[in-house]
């Protein structure tokens, strides 16, 4: 029990009460509400020179929201995941696809018979 008659025990140096007085003037600030779709509010606090964003993510849901209570903006869409043939797909037609595999083939198969694959 080494230690228990420590009378400064939880304590640090500045530890003490702060105030104006030590760490000076507030700057001054503004409070801004925001509101998102699922109704609802955050009030941010920024220095009065700032220029509130037009967006802020709501820090309850996370959707995008902005000072008109009335017309919250809408929460964005989420597309889908695509692989990537699904992408290849938008890029080519099935022709084009067939063309570049018999060329790819073709080329394989030329290889092959020089001996540059063996297998």
């Amino acid at each position: 029990m080494a230690g228990a008659g420590n009378a400064i025990r939880g304590s640090r140096v500045g530890s003490g009460p702060m105030g104006e007085a030590e760490r000076g003037e507030a700057a001054p600030r503004k409070s801004i509400t925001y509101f998102c779709s699922h109704d609802h509010r955050s009030v941010v606090t920024l220095s009065v020179d700032a220029e509130p964003p037009e967006h802020w993510d709501c820090p309850k849901c996370g959707l995008p929201a902005s000072m008109d209570a009335q017309n919250p903006p809408a929460a964005p869409k989420n597309e889908p995941y695509k692989t990537h043939l699904a992408y290849v797909k938008e890029r080519r037609s099935d022709d084009e696809a067939r063309d570049i595999l018999d060329e790819a083939i073709a080329t394989l198969r030329s290889r092959r018979k020089s001996g540059d694959i063996i297998f």
